[in-house]
Parts: structure tokens; C-alpha cells; sequence
């Protein structure tokens, strides 16, 4: 993708109702409006927030929206120009239970509220092999102590990955953290 595309996307972005971009300080010093309030301020209802992690386009997200109308979809990704097109997709279809954020995963607890999330998707990430890319490993237990923060206690962490190092890192991190 060009930089004129990418450029555009980020100014379309900003006028989707469906998008959230806070500012880093505004997360840093946890001072996010919608944190414990997705539900009352954003959707305007009690469903159940599912979070998709890294959501890339979104399509995932959109997908599952579209399938289950009873539960608030938020698509996390840092790269706003990726998750554009599932952001115009999910208005040009009208659909009001799917947002996107632009935010670090790493700043999740900065997001949401404890126990203000049911469910987790984590669909296909990066397994980041190399040991000095470990630290971005979204199943690294740091990470998964504070997935754990922001859902409910029956809540599901759902892994779909294709790579059998990260399948077992996680299994051996779960178990490393007794879960």
C-alpha cells in the first residue's frame, strides 16, 4: 500500500463512528473515557465484548459481528490502515456491534475494566520464533496475566494458530501459570 493510501485511510478513519483512536498519553495515564463503559457509553446495550487481538483487516471481527448480533465485537490492532477496510465494511453493512481500536495489545488493561470482557480471539499471531522477539509473543505471560485482568471469571481465551512452536509455547506458559 502506498503512503498517499495509507494517508488517506487514516483521515477516513477518523470519521468512522465505529473507530476509536486514543492518544498514548490518554492510555499511558489511564484516562481512557471508554474503559468500564464500552457497554453503557459505546454500544448502548449489556451484550457480551469479545476482543479480537491484532484483528489486522478485521475481517474476523466482522465476520463474527455478522454472525452473533447478541455480542459487542472490538477489533485491536495498532496499524489503523489495516483494520480501514473492516471498519467501512462493518458500516457499509450497518452493522452497530463491531468497533475497531487502534491501540498496543500491551495496553489492554489501559482499555478495558476487570472483568469488563468475556472473550478473547487470538487469531492467527505472529509466533515471533526468534528468542530476542519473544517480548512480543501475545501468549507471553505478562500478556495472558493481563487478559486474565480484564475478562470475567468465566471468561474464554480462544488461540487459532497454524504454528506448532506457538502452540506449544502457550500450552507450556498456561500451564507455567496454572491456569
Amino acid at each position: 500500500m502506498g503512503s498517499k493510501n495509507k494517508l488517506k485511510r487514516f483521515r477516513e478513519n477518523e470519521t468512522f463512528d465505529n473507530v476509536i483512536q486514543p492518544d498514548r498519553a490518554t492510555l499511558n495515564d489511564q484516562k481512557f473515557s471508554l474503559k468500564g463503559k464500552w457497554n453503557t457509553h459505546f454500544f448502548k446495550n449489556n451484550n457480551p465484548i469479545v476482543l479480537e487481538l491484532g484483528c489486522g483487516k478485521g475481517e474476523y471481527s466482522v465476520h463474527l459481528a455478522t454472525q452473533h448480533p447478541d455480542k459487542n465485537y472490538i477489533g485491536i490492532d495498532i496499524k489503523g490502515a489495516r483494520f480501514w477496510r473492516g471498519a467501512k465494511t462493518a458500516l457499509e453493512n450497518e452493522l452497530t456491534n463491531v468497533a475497531f481500536l487502534r491501540a498496543k495489545i500491551e495496553l489492554i488493561t489501559s482499555c478495558f475494566s476487570q472483568n469488563e470482557v468475556d472473550e478473547i480471539w487470538i487469531t492467527f499471531p505472529d509466533p515471533q520464533i526468534k528468542y530476542k522477539r519473544a517480548k512480543h509473543r501475545l501468549t507471553r505471560p505478562e500478556m495472558l496475566s493481563d487478559y486474565k485482568k480484564v475478562m470475567k471469571p468465566e471468561g474464554v481465551l480462544h488461540l487459532k494458530t497454524d504454528s506448532e512452536f506457538l502452540f506449544g509455547y502457550t500450552l507450556g506458559t498456561v500451564s507455567q501459570l496454572g491456569e
